[in-house]
């Protein structure tokens, strides 16, 4: 395998650059920094239990999460245009980890997520994450829009509910349900006053940021409305108090590692990162997917090609460097990248632009966010977790194949009912466990009979030309025809079994076997020593040469013969024919032949 070599996009872009590409790229960084802005402010209130200060994600952390993973992944990824910042796919995740290992908790886990994906970069296994079945992604995509939007339902509709809402999925509908009368018409004319804004702003141009414009009018009329003692609409500071502008410190060095890797006992134990282990690494694979699936759109717009590799390395980097400024997870985000796309990026220094632009804000305007009503980012929100449900691929997914249908609806309702981990893990085995079905479906075990036709196969035999071959008396031929892995391990063991006769030679065909793992090897090896027993010799036919390497590997060829492995059925029949004289011989050298018998052949 060929080794990583760390070629970060800028680097290429830079030799390059042009007076033309600085003008372009300073315009799309400015308008995708602003788009950037209020997202980046929702997703880290949405992802934020609350209840004190240990639990709870303020407004400001995701503006830091989008500057410094935005420096990072722009000046270090394997993408021309990338985009990177928080986004609402780790909305739960992010929630579930602050809620049971508070904020400490949540940056080991995004630090850990981020030595993942750097690792996935350097062993090059940014391919192997595009491999993850399309099902399972629309499926929990489409469950975490789902959840986005049923947490986002109090502050939408206003209601007022006394101490925390339940955190599992139908209790939180449940509870909706019972303080329906406490519908607050004001915050729900506010939601959905930014939700038509911002559907309208698109409508009217797609380089406007449309959630921008809601924030700024909603904010405004509010202001002034509860200024005014007309309205009692819920703002950012209400809930989070006054918001300052300044760079925090470097929190690594203040978390609580003695309180990791000790028990309540004061023994040492790895107790705590063995069960952040596992969401680290639905972090890790939640971020590559969405970041390469980002990469690939943009390369698909702009006719570019860029590093999967590399990315996850860029990726991972900022994961690594954000938690330090007390940074939630971050990835490529699509929406972002596009909008970066259209308002025309050429290189990577409009995300290092995107990323300034929002370091500016947050120094001059950040205490104006405490103005921000609660019921404008729900419906920001709203919208989002609406583009993200991709409901009518999911629709159209329920017309595919019952297994495809089946790993769909089940990784949807363990995201939505059960948590992001449970659903990935069950997906994932599901769908290996379905390819693996079908792998062993497409594999077929069979008696051939009568006459051979040697011309037959177009990528072996095309230019011999050969007449029929006859199979000789004594000689049975099986053919084995697709993958010969574990998955028809059965159904080779039960053909074997019905294996009652005992023929002198059995040819096994192998012509269209592309691969053989283990399983295939040992089930060969039981065959020739199960024949052996009986008398009956064993011969392969039209090995391919990644099977023979594997076999060679293996040592089975000492136990077959190396003559016993040919290349053509041709000449595995001659073989059979000659080993069966030569055994005949044998057995009836020097003694005489019974009355009425006959040579198998």
């Amino acid at each position: 395998m060929q080794a990583f070599r760390f070629r970060p996009r800028l680097l290429r872009d830079l030799r390059s650059y042009r007076r033309s590409d600085l003008s372009a790229d300073l315009l799309a960084g400015l308008v995708v920094g602003i788009v950037a802005l209020p997202l980046a402010i929702a997703f880290a209130i949405a992802a934020s239990p609350g209840g004190d200060v240990q639990h709870t994600i303020g407004p400001g952390v995701g503006i830091l999460t989008a500057i410094v993973a935005g420096i990072v992944i722009s000046a270090l990824g394997g993408s021309r245009v990338q985009i990177g910042g928080p986004t609402g796919a780790f909305i739960v995740i992010i929630y579930g980890v602050v809620e049971h290992f508070g904020l400490s908790g949540l940056l080991v886990a995004t630090m850990m997520a981020g030595l993942f994906l750097v690792l996935l970069g350097v062993f090059r296994l940014g391919s192997v994450i595009k491999f993850i079945p399309y099902p399972i992604v629309v499926g929990f995509t489409s469950g975490i829009a789902l959840t986005i939007f049923t947490t986002q339902v109090k502050d939408f509709l206003g209601l007022h509910i006394e101490g925390a809402v339940p955190a599992g999925f139908v209790d939180k509908w449940v509870c909706y349900v019972r303080h329906l009368t406490t519908v607050s018409w004001d915050a729900l004319a506010v939601a959905l006053s930014t939700v038509g804004i911002i559907v309208g702003t698109q409508r009217i141009s797609k380089r406007l940021p449309g959630s921008l414009v809601a924030i700024v009018v909603t904010t405004a009329v509010v202001a002034l409305t509860n200024g005014q003692g007309w309205t009692q609409i819920p703002t950012i500071g209400d809930r989070f108090g006054a918001i300052t502008a300044s760079l925090p410190p470097v929190t690594a060095w203040q978390l609580d590692w003695h309180g990791l890797f000790t028990a309540p006992d004061g023994s040492f134990t790895f107790s705590t990162l063995s069960r952040l282990l596992p969401t680290a690494l639905v972090i890790a694979v939640l971020g590559a997917i969405e970041s390469l699936l980002s990469a690939t759109v943009a390369d698909g717009v702009t006719g570019d090609r860029h590093d999967s590799n590399q990315e996850l390395v860029g990726q991972g980097i900022a994961n690594l460097v954000a938690p330090l400024f007390g940074g939630i997870p971050a990835t490529g985000a699509i929406a972002r990248t596009m909008t970066n796309i259209n308002n025309g990026a050429r290189t990577c220094v409009a995300g290092l632009v995107h990323a300034a632009v929002l370091l500016v804000i947050f120094l001059v305007a950040m205490p104006l966010a405490a103005y921000i009503p609660m019921a404008c980012l729900a419906g920001v929100l709203v919208v989002v977790s609406y583009n993200m449900s991709q409901w009518r691929t999911f629709a159209a997914l329920l017309h595919h194949p019952k297994s495809d249908v089946t790993v769909l609806l089940i990784t949807f309702v363990l995201t939505v009912v059960f948590d992001l981990t449970v659903a990935i893990e069950v997906g994932l085995v599901m769908a290996c466990l379905l390819f693996m079905r079908r792998m062993a479906e497409t594999t077929h075990l069979s008696v051939l009979t009568g006459e051979l036709d040697p011309n037959d196969d177009p990528e072996l035999d095309l230019e011999l030309h050969e007449e029929s071959l006859t199979i000789p008396e004594g000689v049975e031929v099986y053919e084995i025809n697709g993958p010969f892995f574990f998955g028809i391990a059965n159904s080779f063991e039960q053909m074997t079994a019905e294996m009652q006769d005992h023929p002198a030679i059995r040819v096994i065909r192998m012509r269209k076997v592309p691969f053989i793992d283990s399983t295939g090897v040992h089930n060969l090896e039981t065959l020739c020593r199960m024949s052996r027993r009986d008398g009956t010799r064993i011969i392969l036919s039209g090995v391919r040469p990644e099977v023979r390497e594997v076999l060679s590997r293996t040592g089975f060829p000492e136990l077959i013969g190396e003559g016993n492995i040919c290349s053509h059925i041709s000449i595995a029949l001659r073989r059979a024919e000659q080993t069966a004289q030569e055994k005949m011989s044998a057995v009836t050298a020097g003694l005489p032949l019974p009355p009425g018998f006959k040579m198998p052949f």
